[in-house]
């Protein structure tokens, strides 16, 4: 993969990665010694590398991973509890939420297909990360904890938006205060994991899906993106005429005339 434009030494020290391989990004949560837990450099990088992926329209699919052994362990334990200790929970976690929560937030409006690729634990802010991205694959051997609950904390990382979305309110309830962890089969019952393969696998299988959702045009996966947030909140009125403004625009675009006019030569 073509890396972004650190080099290599200074990369290797940067708490998250971007490499950008054609219609694929990929965000590499780097900080494996702490479980990739979030603490405020990871968060402003992730922030900065989110604006450069927004901003790239060769980019169709923004993959996230976690380097080390796990996905992401949450919110960084120490830097937590130097703050409670010195009664600043409220600046330094505000600043810490005010980056992480730039980046969800480009995450969901960027109109590109966000892949959380989850190995090891996705705990606290690394469950709701997995939960808020468009799409989730997970390693058969992979846990989900969210462990809010057990800090006497409620959710964020925009985890009650992205649970409520793929599982309803109901179940979404259920798990941030009656679950302490479940696996990666559970999570695909329950719906907040699209795709279960053998550990030794989700490398290969989350390019393979990749590459699979890259295959669409830009225009349809902007345009569906975009449909799928709006359902919930749209009267049918209002998502008919959606959907009959984003089609008409989608058939304005090159790519489907290409596409209509191969059908049709199909058919000849």
């Amino acid at each position: 993969m073509a890396a972004s434009e650190n080099t290599p030494e200074l990369a290797a020290a940067d708490p998250a990665q971007l490499a950008i391989d054609g219609p694929i990004a990929t965000i590499t949560l780097n900080r494996p010694a702490s479980f990739n837990s979030i603490d405020l450099s990871i968060a402003k990088k992730l922030q900065e590398l989110a604006a450069e992926v927004a901003a790239t329209d060769a980019v169709k699919v923004l993959v996230i991973e976690g380097a080390g052994r796990a996905f992401c362990a949450g919110g960084d334990l120490p830097t937590l509890g130097a703050a409670a200790a010195s009664d600043t929970i409220t600046p330094v976690v505000g600043e810490l939420l005010h980056h992480y929560h730039a980046f969800i937030a480009a995450l969901v409006h960027m109109p590109k297909i966000v892949l959380a690729s989850v190995h090891g634990s996705a705990a606290g802010a690394g469950f709701s990360l997995a939960a808020i991205a468009d799409l989730c694959i997970a390693a058969d051997d992979a846990r989900f904890a969210p462990a809010y609950a057990r800090l006497g904390a409620s959710p964020d990382g925009g985890g009650t938006a992205g649970l409520v979305a793929a599982v309803g309110p109901r179940r979404a309830l259920q798990i941030f205060l009656g679950e302490d962890s479940f696996s990666a089969a559970q999570a695909f019952d329950w719906g907040l994991v699209t795709k279960v393969v053998p550990a030794a696998e989700l490398k290969a299988a989350t390019r393979e899906l990749a590459l699979r959702l890259a295959q669409n045009s830009t225009s349809t996966i902007a345009a569906t993106k975009r449909l799928m947030q709006l359902a919930a909140k749209n009267s049918i009125e209002h998502q008919l005429d959606a959907e009959r403004d984003a089609i008409i625009a989608c058939m304005h675009t090159d790519e489907f005339r290409a596409a209509i006019d191969k059908f049709l030569r199909k058919g000849k």
